[in-house]
């Protein structure tokens, strides 16, 4: 598979992705306050509540899906369509064994349900018929659509992002008409199990036709899956390397409730919003060449490989910066604009989560070739990264609060995260000395400390007020970020490989930089 299909590919998976993020803000955004007009808060926090306690039930699949995903990658580098049914055959036989496990365990939650909610304003009824509808819609996925792991392995999965959002987007237009002419219960969650059966049905019907040859045999899932002993052991690990991620990140509301107070839950919860969509879009921009990384892998040029690397890490670094610094002038005077000045937080905790949110953002490449070398084995780093992060929080959280406990996250982060991924990938995945790693990543940290400070002093926030007005704000925003962004990306061109490469494997392919944003532009 040649590279230039894979930039191809990942250039797809993230115009796609943005696409639908963007769609699916908008239609979030309005469909929202369309529902607590006219369905209640209460009917909106039933179904939420629902669907947390159906998600505690999926903890069962963690893992397994990336350890088939990972599985895959060798036979489609390899145009293996013998090996790739019997994988997704196991696979098949797997997700169906969970499906029953999640459809036993949900019944017998369904028993418990009048106790979960005592004195409902809702009777059983509505309560049983959403539940079990939910239920549904999440068994689909197990017993129905297990094939689509094979599009997201084959750097497809624009084809899984276009189809469910776009089933998303339907299903949530159709359900603010149902709200506003009707305001039936009923009615508004059927739709979520409709709209869940006719997505699985055009999926399926979409890998059969990019797919002709895919005939996986679920009957001989259980005969095969002794042939493939690495999807057991890949799943084992990386289930307890997602239980971990997903045990600390739980907690952190928790923690907060117990040693600050519910209000300060909330207002770190609307920092944490802005935070999280922000997330997502760097995400759905920078996830769709995880699928490419492997593939590269399993091509084996070392040279290559190490040089994606620093490219990939050099556009994280790039974005990462624009972004923390942008949210470290920006997010405080938003706030004081969007909710009033009594929910801004102090500056230092502005500070704690945009370095962890940083982190975040960075971990991406690191991340992306460990997963890509089917790096799992330290079980022990996400128990370890649990174990510090609330060791710190409880004892930083006693002290100081709210700060305390976040700075057991930027702990936990830092050991494990800063420390330990990036030389187990050099010394295990690419083998050699992470030496090499740290010149490179002090030299991009210290670009964007340096424009930071720059940019900071040049265009001071007193000049603009962005406080006063959002049209001050933005304002301030769109100078702040475009000289930042300008400065940053000259500095990592001239001093870093990452950057640099990327520049010039762009201007190669198309032959000028501005063919290739026109044909992004017009595709």
């Amino acid at each position: 598979m040649p590279y230039e299909s894979r930039v191809k590919k990942s250039l797809l998976n993230a115009r796609v992705n943005l696409v639908f993020y963007f769609l699916s803000l908008a239609v979030a955004f309005f469909s929202r306050k369309i529902f607590l007009d006219t369905l209640s808060a209460d009917f909106l926090g039933l179904t939420g509540t629902l669907n947390n306690l159906l998600g505690f039930l999926n903890l069962a699949e963690l893992g397994i899906n990336s350890a088939i995903g990972y599985v895959l990658y060798k036979p489609i580098f390899e145009h293996n369509t013998d090996k790739i049914n019997e994988i997704i055959s196991v696979f098949g036989y797997i997700y169906r064994w969970i499906g029953f496990i999640i459809l036993g365990t949900g019944c017998i939650l369904a028993c418990f349900l009048p106790l979960i909610f005592p004195n409902n304003i809702f009777n059983l009824h509505i309560i049983y018929f959403a539940y079990f509808s939910y239920l549904t819609s999440s068994l689909i996925g197990y017993f129905a659509n297990y094939k689509q792991t094979l599009l997201g392995a084959d750097q497809k999965n624009y084809v899984v992002t276009a189809y469910f959002q776009s089933a998303m987007l339907l299903k949530t237009l159709f359900q603010i008409g149902v709200a506003y002419y009707t305001r039936n219960y009923y009615l508004w969650i059927g739709l979520e199990l409709l709209l869940g059966i006719t997505y699985s049905i055009i999926l399926n019907f979409k890998i059969n036709q990019t797919y002709p040859w895919l005939k996986a045999n679920i009957k001989l899932g259980k005969k095969l899956l002794k042939k493939y002993p690495e999807v057991k052991t890949y799943t084992k690990q990386l289930f307890v390397h997602k239980i971990g991620s997903f045990v600390q990140y739980q907690t952190a509301p928790f923690l907060i409730y117990t040693f600050a107070s519910l209000k300060t839950v909330a207002f770190y919860g609307n920092y944490t919003i802005i935070i999280d969509k922000i997330t997502q879009l760097v995400n759905n921009l920078l996830s769709s060449t995880n699928a490419g990384v492997g593939n590269l892998i399993a091509e084996g040029d070392q040279k290559k490989i190490i040089q994606v690397f620093w490219e990939l890490l050099g556009i994280r670094f790039f974005i990462a910066g624009i972004i923390s610094f942008a949210l470290l002038q920006l997010t405080s005077p938003f706030i004081y604009l969007w909710l009033g000045e009594e929910y801004v937080l102090p500056h230092y905790v502005l500070v704690i989560i945009i370095l962890n949110a940083f982190i975040g953002y960075t971990r991406g490449a690191t991340d992306q070739f460990l997963y890509g070398y089917g790096l799992f084995s330290d079980t022990w780093s996400p128990i370890a990264e649990v174990c510090i992060n609330l060791a710190v929080a409880l004892i930083g959280g006693s002290l100081w609060g709210l700060p305390g406990v976040l700075l057991g996250g930027s702990a936990s982060l830092f050991f494990i995260i800063g420390i330990w991924k990036p030389y187990f990938l050099y010394s295990r995945g690419f083998k050699m000395s992470v030496i090499h790693y740290w010149i490179n990543y002090i030299k991009h940290l210290a670009i964007l400390i340096l424009v930071g400070i720059l940019c900071y002093n040049i265009i001071p926030a007193e000049h603009f007020s962005p406080e006063v007005s959002f049209m001050h704000w933005i304002k301030y925003g769109v100078l702040l970020t475009s000289t930042y962004l300008t400065l940053t990306y000259i500095l990592l061109y001239l001093a870093t490989p990452g950057i640099r490469a990327f520049t010039k494997r762009i201007v190669k392919k198309e032959g000028r930089l501005y063919k290739f944003i026109n044909k992004l532009i017009h595709r």
